[in-house]
């Protein structure tokens, strides 16, 4: 998985005053768990930047005073009204333990079922999994290419040596459905399937 560094300062003070007065300078207060003990530290706004506003998903390698941390974005919080980073806090990777992690889902691949003019339903963009920091994945890939109309892809189809999907078997992940456009075309594939089968059948004989 993709890392992007992040560059802060250990936290003297972690009391509102100090706290506001880091918001009023532009950094951002953040706290680091899953250690022998919480590091509270703040980091320049701008450096979460293409951390928070992206639909990747990419690990934090924090520099804290020249103290290197390998984590991810646990919880942020925002301004209900400005949408200024508040709080960020973020979680320590280590190797040989799993972390848990909300993926993205890239489509691949084309569906007949969406060319006979069905409904793409998308209905999971992203998936929960569970996995050690090394085999984190930058995407889950979710071929469509055998969807047809009315079928569904399964998280079970999906399955990867690598990492462990946090959701139920029968979870669906993408969709083709039905439409007025689909059915007639369906219906009309099928009448020139008959006709062409009828037409071969006196030349057989």
């Amino acid at each position: 998985m993709k890392s992007i560094t992040i560059k802060g300062s250990k936290r003297e003070s972690v009391g509102k005053v100090a706290t506001k007065a880091l918001r009023n300078a532009g950094m951002v207060p953040c706290v680091i768990y899953g250690g022998e003990k919480p590091v509270h530290f703040s980091a320049e706004e701008k450096a979460f930047k293409k951390l928070v506003y992206t639909p990747d998903v990419f690990t934090a390698s924090l520099d804290v005073d020249g103290q290197k941390t390998t984590a991810i974005l646990q919880d942020i919080q925002f301004h209900p009204l400005s949408d200024r980073i508040l709080h960020v806090d973020f979680y320590q990777l280590f190797d040989d333990k799993e972390v848990t992690m909300n993926i993205p889902v890239k489509l691949t691949g084309t569906s007949p079922g969406v060319l006979n003019g069905g409904s793409l339903r998308f209905t999971n963009r992203k998936l929960k999994i569970k996995a050690l920091p090394a085999n984190l994945p930058d995407y889950v890939t979710a071929d469509i290419s055998g969807l047809k109309i009315g079928s569904k892809l399964l998280v079970t189809s999906l399955f990867n040596d690598e990492y462990t999907f946090m959701h139920p078997d029968n979870t669906v992940v993408v969709q083709v459905r039905t439409s007025r456009n689909a059915t007639a075309t369906a219906e009309a594939e099928e009448e020139a399937t008959e006709e062409a089968t009828e037409a071969a059948a006196p030349a057989a004989e």
